[in-house]
């Protein structure tokens, strides 16, 4: 993937930037998750009991799950920043989740550039307002504004 200049970036603020591919959200993705987070509420692990006894008939996934499926979709999606270092995620604000995740959903984020700004330190402050969207839902899975740094690497002279 080409990277992308700190002056491109700076002149695509306000505007979508990325539609990351489908992704399906599979039982055993919600497994593993619940494993890595021990947190194993029926709603996601037990299908037949989800099925039974709540509204979404059958498991879905945890909305940790969905929101941590973010960084994949966007090194699938969004060409990096020419000479970055390191990225590091720096918070969220106003993270609402709107509509579960079914086991076996296909899901996709949409990513719009809310704000960049270069930090005399040499980070970069990027800012993106995402949109995780469930194929065939009127509604997202969960919508946010994701507060990433970037690095820039010191040019070689």
């Amino acid at each position: 993937m080409k990277t992308v200049s700190f002056d491109e970036l700076v002149a695509n603020q306000g505007k979508e930037i990325g539609l990351s591919p489908w992704r399906v959200v599979s039982q055993q993705m919600i497994d593993q998750f619940a494993d890595a987070t021990d947190d194993h509420q029926f709603i996601h692990v037990d299908p037949e009991r989800a099925a039974r006894e709540t509204p979404f008939g059958g498991t879905i996934a945890h909305g940790f799950l969905s929101l941590s499926l973010l960084s994949a979709m966007t090194f699938e999606t969004l060409p990096p920043l020419e000479g970055a270092g390191v990225g590091i995620n720096h918070g969220f604000d106003k993270i609402r989740f709107i509509t579960p995740v079914k086991s076996g959903a296909r899901i996709r984020t949409r990513f719009v550039l809310a704000n960049v700004n270069a930090r005399p330190s040499g980070w970069v402050h990027i800012d993106y307002d995402v949109t995780i969207e469930i194929e065939n839902s009127p509604k997202p899975a969960l919508t946010a504004r994701w507060l990433t740094l970037t690095k820039l690497e010191p040019e070689e002279t």
